[in-house]
Protein backbone atom coordinates (compact mmCIF):
# COMPACT_ATOMS: atom_id res chain seq x y z
CA UNK A 1 0.00 0.00 0.00
CA UNK A 2 1.28 3.39 -1.02
CA UNK A 3 2.00 5.73 2.23
CA UNK A 4 -0.18 8.84 2.85
CA UNK A 5 0.55 11.84 3.74
CA UNK A 6 -1.27 13.19 7.28
CA UNK A 7 -2.52 17.36 6.63
CA UNK A 8 -2.43 18.50 10.37
CA UNK A 9 -2.90 21.80 12.03
CA UNK A 10 -0.18 23.67 12.04
CA UNK A 11 1.70 23.85 15.53
CA UNK A 12 1.49 28.02 14.99
CA UNK A 13 -2.35 27.23 15.39
CA UNK A 14 -1.80 25.84 19.06
CA UNK A 15 -2.03 29.78 20.53
CA UNK A 16 -5.45 29.83 19.40
CA UNK A 17 -8.04 29.32 22.08
CA UNK A 18 -10.46 27.74 19.23
CA UNK A 19 -9.35 25.96 16.11
CA UNK A 20 -12.46 25.56 13.69
CA UNK A 21 -12.59 24.08 9.96
CA UNK A 22 -13.92 26.83 8.19
CA UNK A 23 -13.96 25.67 4.54
CA UNK A 24 -12.65 22.62 2.38
CA UNK A 25 -11.53 23.77 -1.17
CA UNK A 26 -11.19 19.97 -2.43
CA UNK A 27 -13.07 17.17 -2.08
CA UNK A 28 -12.20 13.83 -1.41
CA UNK A 29 -10.92 12.37 -4.95
CA UNK A 30 -9.83 15.59 -6.57
CA UNK A 31 -6.14 16.40 -7.48
CA UNK A 32 -4.26 18.53 -5.99
CA UNK A 33 -0.66 20.26 -6.39
CA UNK A 34 1.97 20.97 -3.90
CA UNK A 35 1.08 24.73 -2.14
CA UNK A 36 -2.71 24.36 -3.49
CA UNK A 37 -4.87 25.93 -0.61
CA UNK A 38 -7.02 22.50 0.43
CA UNK A 39 -9.22 24.11 3.53
CA UNK A 40 -9.05 27.07 5.86
CA UNK A 41 -8.74 27.00 9.79
CA UNK A 42 -10.69 29.79 11.49
CA UNK A 43 -10.12 30.83 14.90
CA UNK A 44 -11.16 33.90 17.39
CA UNK A 45 -8.16 35.51 15.95
CA UNK A 46 -7.47 35.14 12.28
CA UNK A 47 -8.30 33.02 9.17
CA UNK A 48 -5.59 31.21 7.30
CA UNK A 49 -5.28 28.82 4.72
CA UNK A 50 -3.55 25.11 5.08
CA UNK A 51 -1.77 23.64 1.25
CA UNK A 52 -0.88 20.48 0.35
CA UNK A 53 2.15 19.02 1.18
CA UNK A 54 2.79 17.37 -2.44
CA UNK A 55 1.01 16.73 -6.06
CA UNK A 56 -1.27 13.99 -5.98
CA UNK A 57 -5.07 13.14 -4.76
CA UNK A 58 -6.65 14.23 -1.75
CA UNK A 59 -7.74 10.75 -0.56
CA UNK A 60 -9.85 11.38 2.59
CA UNK A 61 -11.69 14.25 4.53
CA UNK A 62 -11.11 13.67 8.58
CA UNK A 63 -12.44 16.95 9.67
CA UNK A 64 -15.90 18.39 8.25
CA UNK A 65 -16.75 22.12 8.10
CA UNK A 66 -17.41 23.44 11.62
CA UNK A 67 -15.94 20.87 13.54
CA UNK A 68 -13.16 22.35 16.11
CA UNK A 69 -9.71 20.87 15.98
CA UNK A 70 -6.62 20.65 18.13
CA UNK A 71 -2.97 20.83 17.66
CA UNK A 72 -1.98 17.41 16.07
CA UNK A 73 -5.36 16.43 14.59
CA UNK A 74 -5.42 14.84 11.17
CA UNK A 75 -7.74 16.98 9.30
CA UNK A 76 -7.49 14.99 5.82
CA UNK A 77 -4.78 12.50 3.94
CA UNK A 78 -3.00 12.95 0.55
CA UNK A 79 -2.07 10.72 -1.69
CA UNK A 80 0.50 10.12 -4.37
CA UNK A 81 -0.74 11.17 -7.64
CA UNK A 82 -2.41 8.61 -10.23
CA UNK A 83 -3.91 6.84 -7.23
CA UNK A 84 -7.19 5.46 -7.40
CA UNK A 85 -9.49 5.97 -4.67
CA UNK A 86 -11.75 2.82 -4.40
CA UNK A 87 -14.97 3.16 -2.15
CA UNK A 88 -16.02 0.80 0.86
CA UNK A 89 -16.89 -2.27 0.49
CA UNK A 90 -20.55 -3.00 1.51
CA UNK A 91 -22.45 -6.43 1.13
CA UNK A 92 -25.27 -6.71 -0.92
CA UNK A 93 -28.35 -7.85 0.12
CA UNK A 94 -29.80 -11.22 -1.52
CA UNK A 95 -33.14 -9.10 -1.74
CA UNK A 96 -32.37 -5.53 -1.60
CA UNK A 97 -35.16 -3.48 -0.03
CA UNK A 98 -37.32 -1.22 -2.94
CA UNK A 99 -37.44 2.33 -2.06
CA UNK A 100 -39.85 4.69 -3.59
CA UNK A 101 -38.11 6.76 -6.04
CA UNK A 102 -37.36 10.44 -5.17
CA UNK A 103 -36.55 13.59 -7.36
CA UNK A 104 -33.26 14.57 -7.91
CA UNK A 105 -31.73 16.08 -5.19
CA UNK A 106 -31.18 19.78 -5.74
CA UNK A 107 -27.51 20.99 -5.81
CA UNK A 108 -26.18 22.94 -2.75
CA UNK A 109 -26.63 26.36 -2.26
CA UNK A 110 -23.41 28.39 -2.12
CA UNK A 111 -23.34 29.13 1.14
CA UNK A 112 -20.70 31.39 3.04
CA UNK A 113 -18.42 29.33 5.73
CA UNK A 114 -20.21 31.27 8.80
CA UNK A 115 -23.64 30.64 7.03
CA UNK A 116 -23.09 26.52 6.88
CA UNK A 117 -21.75 26.79 10.61
CA UNK A 118 -24.22 28.86 11.99
CA UNK A 119 -26.98 25.95 10.09
CA UNK A 120 -25.36 23.29 11.37
CA UNK A 121 -25.37 24.60 14.75
CA UNK A 122 -28.75 25.12 14.57
CA UNK A 123 -29.77 21.99 12.66
CA UNK A 124 -31.53 24.17 10.06
CA UNK A 125 -32.20 23.48 6.63
CA UNK A 126 -30.93 25.92 3.95
CA UNK A 127 -34.07 25.07 1.93
CA UNK A 128 -36.37 26.06 4.18
CA UNK A 129 -34.64 30.15 4.74
CA UNK A 130 -35.65 32.70 2.01
CA UNK A 131 -32.10 34.35 1.62
CA UNK A 132 -32.10 37.75 1.20
CA UNK A 133 -28.31 38.56 0.03
CA UNK A 134 -27.25 39.18 -3.74
CA UNK A 135 -28.76 36.48 -5.95
CA UNK A 136 -31.12 35.49 -3.01
CA UNK A 137 -28.05 33.90 -1.37
CA UNK A 138 -28.92 32.79 1.89
CA UNK A 139 -26.87 35.62 5.12
CA UNK A 140 -25.74 35.37 8.21
CA UNK A 141 -28.85 37.63 9.34
CA UNK A 142 -30.95 35.16 7.43
CA UNK A 143 -30.06 32.23 9.00
CA UNK A 144 -30.10 34.18 12.79
CA UNK A 145 -33.51 34.78 11.85
CA UNK A 146 -34.48 31.49 11.30
CA UNK A 147 -32.58 30.23 14.56
CA UNK A 148 -34.29 32.89 16.61
CA UNK A 149 -38.21 31.77 14.96
CA UNK A 150 -37.49 28.32 15.67
CA UNK A 151 -36.46 29.22 19.59
CA UNK A 152 -39.51 31.51 20.22
CA UNK A 153 -41.71 28.71 18.62
CA UNK A 154 -40.17 25.76 21.08
CA UNK A 155 -40.50 27.72 24.49
CA UNK A 156 -42.26 30.83 25.60
CA UNK A 157 -40.73 33.88 27.07
CA UNK A 158 -40.57 34.49 30.20
CA UNK A 159 -40.94 38.44 29.78
CA UNK A 160 -43.18 40.23 27.28
CA UNK A 161 -41.00 42.36 26.20
CA UNK A 162 -40.92 41.50 22.48
CA UNK A 163 -37.32 40.73 21.43
CA UNK A 164 -35.05 38.11 19.16
CA UNK A 165 -32.27 35.58 20.12
CA UNK A 166 -29.00 36.25 18.43
CA UNK A 167 -26.43 33.77 18.29
CA UNK A 168 -22.87 34.12 19.39
CA UNK A 169 -20.35 34.02 16.60
CA UNK A 170 -17.40 31.89 17.43
CA UNK A 171 -15.21 34.95 17.90
CA UNK A 172 -17.33 36.39 20.87
CA UNK A 173 -18.04 32.75 22.06
CA UNK A 174 -14.11 32.82 22.35
CA UNK A 175 -13.44 36.41 23.76
CA UNK A 176 -16.43 35.11 26.37
CA UNK A 177 -14.56 32.60 27.51
CA UNK A 178 -11.07 34.31 27.37
CA UNK A 179 -12.37 36.88 29.40
CA UNK A 180 -13.81 35.03 32.05
CA UNK A 181 -10.65 32.55 32.90
CA UNK A 182 -8.84 35.34 32.59
CA UNK A 183 -11.16 37.20 36.06
CA UNK A 184 -10.85 33.74 37.47
CA UNK A 185 -7.09 33.14 37.61
CA UNK A 186 -5.66 36.94 38.68
CA UNK A 187 -6.68 39.58 41.18
CA UNK A 188 -7.37 42.50 38.96
CA UNK A 189 -6.26 45.72 40.66
CA UNK A 190 -5.83 49.09 38.57
CA UNK A 191 -4.44 52.39 39.17
CA UNK A 192 -5.12 55.68 37.59
CA UNK A 193 -3.03 58.32 36.70
CA UNK A 194 -3.12 61.80 34.32
CA UNK A 195 -0.87 62.83 31.41
CA UNK A 196 -0.50 66.02 29.43
CA UNK A 197 0.05 65.22 26.10
CA UNK A 198 1.60 68.85 25.07
CA UNK A 199 4.72 67.72 24.33
CA UNK A 200 3.48 64.95 22.21
CA UNK A 201 1.05 66.94 20.24
CA UNK A 202 3.74 69.78 19.50
CA UNK A 203 6.32 66.90 18.31
CA UNK A 204 3.68 65.34 16.07
CA UNK A 205 2.95 69.23 14.27
CA UNK A 206 6.90 69.39 13.99
CA UNK A 207 6.98 65.77 12.18
CA UNK A 208 3.90 66.21 10.03
CA UNK A 209 1.80 63.67 11.73
CA UNK A 210 3.53 60.89 10.37
CA UNK A 211 2.95 58.54 13.84
CA UNK A 212 -0.28 57.85 15.48
CA UNK A 213 -0.99 58.87 19.65
CA UNK A 214 -0.60 55.21 19.78
CA UNK A 215 2.53 55.08 18.14
CA UNK A 216 3.90 57.46 21.11
CA UNK A 217 1.91 55.22 24.09
CA UNK A 218 3.72 52.37 22.24
CA UNK A 219 7.07 54.28 22.54
CA UNK A 220 6.30 55.25 26.16
CA UNK A 221 5.26 51.61 27.17
CA UNK A 222 8.71 50.71 25.88
CA UNK A 223 10.31 52.74 28.55
CA UNK A 224 8.28 52.08 31.26
CA UNK A 225 8.88 48.59 30.76
CA UNK A 226 12.34 48.45 30.90
CA UNK A 227 12.27 50.63 33.98
CA UNK A 228 9.90 48.23 35.59
CA UNK A 229 10.58 45.24 33.86
CA UNK A 230 8.65 42.85 35.94
CA UNK A 231 5.32 44.26 34.43
CA UNK A 232 6.62 42.53 31.47
CA UNK A 233 6.33 39.46 32.67
CA UNK A 234 4.16 36.17 33.45
CA UNK A 235 3.19 34.26 36.49
CA UNK A 236 3.99 30.55 36.74
CA UNK A 237 3.68 28.70 39.95
CA UNK A 238 7.09 28.14 40.96
CA UNK A 239 8.98 31.98 39.42
CA UNK A 240 8.11 34.30 37.68
CA UNK A 241 9.19 34.48 33.93
CA UNK A 242 10.66 37.89 33.08
CA UNK A 243 10.70 38.23 28.93
CA UNK A 244 13.93 40.19 27.56
CA UNK A 245 11.21 41.65 24.30
CA UNK A 246 8.56 44.31 24.59
CA UNK A 247 5.99 42.58 22.38
CA UNK A 248 3.45 44.85 22.71
CA UNK A 249 0.12 43.95 21.86
CA UNK A 250 -2.89 46.45 20.48
CA UNK A 251 -6.57 45.82 21.15
CA UNK A 252 -8.09 45.91 17.70
CA UNK A 253 -11.68 46.84 17.33
CA UNK A 254 -13.49 45.12 13.94
CA UNK A 255 -16.26 46.55 11.98
CA UNK A 256 -18.41 43.98 12.33
CA UNK A 257 -18.18 43.23 16.43
CA UNK A 258 -15.28 41.81 18.17
CA UNK A 259 -11.41 42.32 18.91
CA UNK A 260 -8.23 41.57 17.81
CA UNK A 261 -4.67 42.06 19.47
CA UNK A 262 -2.19 42.48 17.25
CA UNK A 263 1.58 41.99 18.33
CA UNK A 264 4.11 44.43 17.69
CA UNK A 265 7.26 41.92 18.12
CA UNK A 266 10.37 43.16 20.06
CA UNK A 267 8.68 46.62 20.08
CA UNK A 268 11.97 47.76 21.88
CA UNK A 269 14.31 47.75 19.06
CA UNK A 270 12.19 50.24 17.29
CA UNK A 271 12.19 53.90 16.96
CA UNK A 272 9.13 55.97 16.31
CA UNK A 273 8.75 55.85 12.82
CA UNK A 274 9.25 52.00 12.86
CA UNK A 275 6.47 51.99 15.30
CA UNK A 276 4.27 54.14 13.71
CA UNK A 277 4.74 51.65 10.28
CA UNK A 278 3.61 48.78 12.12
CA UNK A 279 1.41 49.74 13.39
CA UNK A 280 -0.43 50.85 10.37
CA UNK A 281 0.24 47.57 8.48
CA UNK A 282 -0.81 45.60 11.29
CA UNK A 283 -4.06 47.51 12.37
CA UNK A 284 -4.84 47.67 8.62
CA UNK A 285 -4.84 43.91 8.16
CA UNK A 286 -6.34 43.11 11.58
CA UNK A 287 -9.36 44.75 9.88
CA UNK A 288 -9.13 43.20 6.67
CA UNK A 289 -8.72 40.12 8.38
CA UNK A 290 -5.35 38.87 6.92
CA UNK A 291 -3.10 38.91 9.87
CA UNK A 292 -0.87 35.35 9.96
CA UNK A 293 -1.14 33.49 13.20
CA UNK A 294 2.37 34.63 14.23
CA UNK A 295 1.17 38.13 14.25
CA UNK A 296 -1.46 37.69 16.97
CA UNK A 297 0.74 35.22 19.49
CA UNK A 298 3.87 36.10 21.65
CA UNK A 299 2.50 39.49 23.49
CA UNK A 300 3.57 40.38 26.34
CA UNK A 301 2.25 43.54 26.93
CA UNK A 302 -0.99 45.00 25.88
CA UNK A 303 -2.38 48.55 25.02
CA UNK A 304 -6.22 49.16 24.87
CA UNK A 305 -6.36 52.32 23.68
CA UNK A 306 -10.08 52.84 24.41
CA UNK A 307 -10.40 56.85 24.32
CA UNK A 308 -10.48 56.41 20.50
CA UNK A 309 -14.20 55.74 20.69
CA UNK A 310 -15.17 58.47 23.59
CA UNK A 311 -14.16 56.62 26.86
CA UNK A 312 -12.57 58.70 29.27
CA UNK A 313 -11.56 55.83 31.79
CA UNK A 314 -12.27 51.73 31.36
CA UNK A 315 -11.79 50.10 34.63
CA UNK A 316 -10.54 47.32 35.61
CA UNK A 317 -9.70 46.18 31.55
CA UNK A 318 -9.43 42.70 31.47
CA UNK A 319 -5.55 41.24 31.56
CA UNK A 320 -5.15 39.38 28.42
CA UNK A 321 -3.86 35.96 29.94
CA UNK A 322 -1.13 34.78 30.59
CA UNK A 323 0.12 38.56 30.38
CA UNK A 324 0.67 40.02 33.89
CA UNK A 325 -1.03 43.68 33.49
CA UNK A 326 -2.77 46.05 30.75
CA UNK A 327 -2.37 49.57 29.70
CA UNK A 328 -5.61 51.94 29.57
CA UNK A 329 -5.39 55.46 27.58
CA UNK A 330 -8.77 57.46 27.28
CA UNK A 331 -10.10 60.48 25.59
CA UNK A 332 -7.92 63.07 24.86
CA UNK A 333 -9.75 66.52 25.88
CA UNK A 334 -9.09 69.67 27.20
CA UNK A 335 -8.95 70.21 30.77
CA UNK A 336 -7.70 72.89 33.61
CA UNK A 337 -4.60 73.01 34.85
CA UNK A 338 -2.93 74.96 37.65
CA UNK A 339 0.45 76.18 36.28
CA UNK A 340 3.75 76.72 37.95
CA UNK A 341 2.54 80.06 38.63
CA UNK A 342 -0.56 79.57 40.20
CA UNK A 343 -2.64 80.28 36.62
CA UNK A 344 -5.36 78.04 35.77
CA UNK A 345 -4.87 76.93 32.08
CA UNK A 346 -6.68 74.62 29.29
CA UNK A 347 -4.37 71.56 28.60
CA UNK A 348 -4.54 68.21 26.58
CA UNK A 349 -4.78 65.91 28.92
CA UNK A 350 -5.81 61.64 29.24
CA UNK A 351 -6.48 59.59 31.77
CA UNK A 352 -4.18 56.58 32.04
CA UNK A 353 -4.20 52.92 33.75
CA UNK A 354 -2.43 50.05 34.24
CA UNK A 355 -4.33 46.64 35.63
CA UNK A 356 -2.46 44.67 37.38
CA UNK A 357 -2.36 40.78 38.10
CA UNK A 358 -2.02 41.01 42.26
CA UNK A 359 -0.21 38.00 42.51
CA UNK A 360 2.63 39.42 40.34
CA UNK A 361 3.14 43.04 40.95
CA UNK A 362 2.02 45.54 43.78
CA UNK A 363 0.86 48.97 44.12
CA UNK A 364 3.89 50.48 44.19
CA UNK A 365 5.36 49.02 40.74
CA UNK A 366 2.33 49.75 39.12
CA UNK A 367 2.53 53.28 40.03
CA UNK A 368 6.59 53.41 39.67
CA UNK A 369 5.15 52.14 35.77
CA UNK A 370 2.91 54.80 35.14
CA UNK A 371 5.12 57.16 36.57
CA UNK A 372 7.99 56.42 33.89
CA UNK A 373 5.16 56.11 31.20
CA UNK A 374 3.96 59.59 31.79
CA UNK A 375 7.03 61.17 32.13
CA UNK A 376 8.17 59.85 28.69
CA UNK A 377 5.05 61.29 27.25
CA UNK A 378 4.94 64.77 29.14
CA UNK A 379 9.26 65.02 27.99
CA UNK A 380 9.23 64.14 24.65
CA UNK A 381 11.36 65.94 22.63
Amino acid sequence: MTALTDILLPADQAEGTSNTVGKWFKAAGDAVTANEPLLEITTDKVTVEIAAPHDGVLTEILKAEGDAVEQGEVLGRVGPAGQVIAPPATPSPAHPPIRPSAPDASPEPDLAPAVRRLLREHRLDPAAITGTGRGGRITVEDVEKAAASKGAGSAPSASSASGRMVPHSAMRKSIAAHMAQSMATAPHVTTVFEADLSAVIAHRHATGKTATYTAYFIQASVAALKAVPEVNSRWHDQALELFDDCNIGIGTALEAGGLIVPVIHQAQILDLAATALRLSDLTARARAGTLAPKEVHGGTFTISNHGVSGSLVATPIIINQPQSAILGVGKLEQRARVDGDGRIVARPMIYVTLTIDHRVLDGFQANAFLSKWVETIERWS
